[in-house]
Formats: structure tokens, C-alpha cells, sequence
């Protein structure tokens, strides 16, 4: 069952869904043992050590598309009520995703890849200890779900809803899991606040310099600790969420960006906001979708949601 914010939340965003639009483009479906062994006669010299492997992404190579899409489940570790990944245990979590990403392999020619995407900070009706109305999980709390996906070729996502923090201050608390291969990150502006603003009362924004501030920092850190491309996942159901977004920068070539379409309630509604938010769209930003297990009237089969055009890249369940 879903808790009462959650709900509250759901229906602020349906009222709210679709009130802007953009022009453009839209994204296609292509963008982009070690030593020698001592004789019995003498000592033979090491041989030298081999140089070490880069890190590689689940299923190989470094970059995530266009060879490989993904289905995750989405949530927050413990608390069902803000997803489906929080109404099971790690391990759980890991059997139940895998089997969801089996549903869509009859209908891909691309390698579909098993994902997490963790509410690792959750916007909250209290201000906290520090005054922000976002309550930050530790690194700790979050590794148990990150360690089994790790030891599972499940792909992570860590997603902020930053409350009136912004989000490179909140990445940043995440370095150590950002340092793996296989974890990236998402942005959700419905709960990025301004002074003054509390979360369920509105709709939150997030300015195109923000975001590039943030996927800046995170592309350094790929760089740095020599890493394989990384998803940077931008949530949006209204035009309103992402100000200045045809400003948002996509030359990282250690990102993936994708935005992915939120919205809920039936098919005509959601296919509706699906192209307008296309409209506009920087070139080399893809598409993701979500479906709704308890709000979508009716769900989406797996055959449906890869019919949509363009095919999403990134596929979660809530």
C-alpha cells in the first residue's frame, strides 16, 4: 500500500502533468596468474605483473547504448510505499528485476539489463536536522542493495530528490558508490525546492545550470577513476521541471543522459505526455519510461511499452 505522501504526490503530479511545452527534435534510436613458477633447478624471474583491466559495464564494453536497454525496479530499500524495489529484501530484489527484464527480451535485439534505481534521498514533510526536507541515506544503508546487484550483473541507479538542497551537494555524499562501474545516477527536479517551498504543496524546478554543475562533477569523477560511461537520468512529467532544458549540456562523453518520462494514469494520457516531451529535446538525450504498478489504469505489458516510438532505452517499475 502506498503511503499517504506517496498518494498525495501522485495526484499533485496528474493535475500538474503537461503544463509547458517545448519545439525541436527528438532522440533517435541511434545516437551513440600472474608470476612465473620458480624452477627446481634456479630461480627464474617474475614475470611482469599484466597491466590492470579497465572496468567494464555488465555484459562488456564501456559505453552503455545503443547495444543494451534497461528494465529496473524502483524504489526507496524498506519503504513499499515508495516502490516496488522497497517491498523485498536485496536479494529478493535482485530475483524479481531479473525475471521483469526476461519479460522484455522477445521483444529487443539488444542485450536487456537488470537495474536498481534506489531513492537514495527522499524528499520528506519534516526539514530534518538540517533543515532541507530531504532525508539522505548513508552510504551504509545503501550498500546492501548495491553489493547484490553488484554481485549480480544488476545495473544501479542512485536517484535524489534534494528537497530545497541542490543536487551536486547530494551526488557528491554519494562518491563512494559513484565510484563503482556500474552505478549511476538520476536527478528528479518534482522535489528540487526553493527557499520557501515545501515538498507536496507544489511542483518543484531545477535550472539547466544545476544540472550541468552536477553532470560536470560526475563526468570528472568517470574520468578520473577511469571508469565506464554512466547513466545520468534526468525525471520529468511536466515541461515546467526542467527550466532552460534545451541548455541542458550533453557533450559528456562519459554520460548517458536519458529523460525519463514519469507521468502515470492511463494510456492516452501517458502516450500524451511521452511526445510532448520529446518536443524540444537536446540531440543525444534518450528516452525512458515508467510504469506504474498501482496508478497506470491499465498497466503496460512489457510488448506495449517497447511499441512506444521511440523504444525507451531505460524502463522502470514503481
Amino acid at each position: 500500500m502506498r503511503s499517504r505522501s506517496a498518494t498525495l504526490a501522485s495526484a499533485l503530479c496528474s493535475l500538474l502533468l503537461l503544463t509547458g511545452c517545448g519545439a525541436g527534435s527528438t532522440e533517435g534510436d541511434d545516437a551513440a596468474d600472474g608470476g612465473a613458477a620458480a624452477s627446481s633447478q634456479s630461480t627464474q624471474p617474475e614475470s611482469a605483473p599484466s597491466p590492470t583491466q579497465p572496468a567494464e559495464l555488465i555484459g562488456g564494453g564501456t559505453t552503455l547504448f545503443p547495444d543494451r536497454r534497461f528494465v529496473a525496479l524502483y524504489g526507496h530499500p524498506g519503504t513499499p510505499g515508495l516502490g516496488a524495489l522497497g517491498e523485498q529484501g536485496p536479494q529478493e530484489s535482485v530475483g524479481r528485476v531479473k525475471e521483469l527484464a526476461k519479460s522484455y527480451e522477445p521483444h529487443s535485439k539488444e542485450k536487456v539489463v537488470p537495474a536498481f534505481e534506489i531513492i537514495a534521498t527522499t524528499a520528506s514533510a519534516d526539514p530534518g536536522p538540517d533543515g532541507n526536507y530531504s532525508t539522505e541515506s548513508t552510504v551504509e544503508q545503501l550498500k546492501p542493495y548495491v553489493e547484490a546487484a553488484e554481485k549480480n550483473d544488476v545495473y544501479v541507479v542512485l536517484d535524489l530528490q534534494p528537497g530545497q538542497a541542490d543536487f551536486l551537494s547530494q551526488a557528491k555524499q554519494y562518491e563512494e558508490l559513484l565510484k563503482r562501474p556500474n552505478v549511476g545516477l538520476a536527478l528528479d527536479p518534482e522535489w528540487r525546492l526553493a527557499p520557501g517551498q515545501l515538498p507536496l504543496q507544489q511542483i518543484g524546478s531545477v535550472g539547466a545550470g544545476e544540472i550541468n554543475e552536477t553532470t560536470e562533477w560526475l563526468a570528472q569523477l568517470t574520468r578520473d577513476n577511469q571508469l565506464p560511461q554512466k547513466a545520468l537520468i534526468l525525471h520529468q512529467f511536466s515541461m515546467p521541471m526542467i527550466e532552460n532544458r534545451e541548455a541542458v549540456n550533453t557533450q559528456h562523453p562519459e554520460l548517458a543522459l536519458v529523460l525519463h518520462a514519469d507521468g502515470h494514469g492511463t494510456p492516452d494520457l501517458k502516450t500524451g505526455t511521452w511526445k510532448t516531451l520529446q518536443e524540444g529535446l537536446p540531440q543525444g538525450i534518450r528516452m525512458a519510461w515508467k510504469n506504474f504498478y498501482d496508478e497506470d489504469t491499465p498497466m503496460y505489458t512489457p510488448q506495449q511499452t517497447y511499441a512506444l516510438d521511440p523504444k525507451p532505452w531505460f524502463v522502470s517499475y514503481q
